[in-house]
């Protein structure tokens, strides 16, 4: 079945979706993303991924392409006529094009933003094999740009450490910057001890997790002990468990960091609580 998706104000079918070979996005990795999850046919986290959205596009001097109403109503029509029932919505935000290649923004009065939506279906997604069985980690130095704040399509390095940690028969990788973990490739990181939640403070070094701002107040609701500071490789090492938070995978258990075994190498107690208690809230404010 060929995907419906969305191209500059139209619905087409992906096989007839077309960008110029200007697009700053294309060219300079001129543009900004969303992922929304879909469970049960409904949006999660749809609200924080737009306000997020419009942060980044703010923060690039961007403009945004129609209202956060219409962008809403494109990703129900998304969901439905792909029929996804579990699985996400991307969503591309560029510069545009005007009609050829500069360093310089083109004038935004005269150069409209390239907006490009597309669905993924991803069945079992809540119940995945992989967050049964845990991740395995391996830590890679951060060479990224300084502004990992804004949720940019430059992603070549976070796709150069997926590939290191699968060469090395590991799942993912977390980055390293001056001897603490900022974040993994696609994902926020964090450790458990002694029952405490710890994971990096907010800050232009990480992205600010959408995810992990409802992992985090649940933990809280759930009257967990959350400390937000940097932790290094070898604390994480030391630690009771681990995981990661992310839209497409939700909580993460992580059972390996550089070859050495979390706890008795299955998934954690709190990892796996946090895991359903996301779901299930997640699930009641789903729209």
């Amino acid at each position: 079945m060929t995907r419906t998706v969305f191209v500059n104000g139209a619905y087409v079918p992906e096989n007839e979706a077309k960008i110029s070979i200007f697009d700053r996005g294309f060219l300079m990795a001129d543009g900004v993303y969303e992922v929304t999850s879909v469970l049960q046919g409904k949006l999660i986290d749809f609200e924080g991924h737009a306000v997020r959205l419009e942060r980044s596009l703010n923060e690039l001097d961007m403009g945004m392409p129609c209202t956060l109403d219409e962008l809403l109503e494109i990703h129900r029509e998304l969901v439905r006529v792909n029929e996804i029932d579990e699985g996400l919505v991307y969503l591309q935000i560029t510069r545009g094009s005007d009609g050829d290649r500069d360093f310089a923004f083109p004038d935004p009065e005269t150069t409209k933003p390239t907006l490009v939506l597309f669905t993924q279906s991803k069945p079992g997604m809540a119940n995945s094999a992989a967050s049964q069985k845990g991740a395995k980690i391996i830590s890679i130095e951060d060479i990224r740009w300084g502004r990992r704040d804004i949720k940019t399509v430059q992603l070549l390095y976070p796709s150069m450490g997926k590939m290191m940690a699968k060469k090395v028969g590991c799942d993912d990788a977390w980055m390293v910057e001056e001897g603490f973990v900022t974040e993994g490739t696609s994902n926020n990181a964090y450790i458990v001890k002694g029952n405490k939640i710890i994971t990096r403070g907010l800050s232009n070094d990480i992205l600010h997790g959408i995810t992990r701002a409802a992992v985090l107040r649940m933990a809280k609701e759930a009257q967990m002990e959350v400390e937000e500071r940097s932790f290094t490789i070898e604390e994480a090492k030391e630690a009771d468990e681990a995981f990661t938070t992310s839209a497409s995978a939700f909580v993460m258990p992580v059972v390996e960091i550089d070859g050495a075994t979390m706890g008795d190498g299955t998934p954690g107690p709190i990892a796996k609580r946090l895991r359903e208690i996301y779901l299930d809230e997640s699930l009641k404010k789903a729209i």
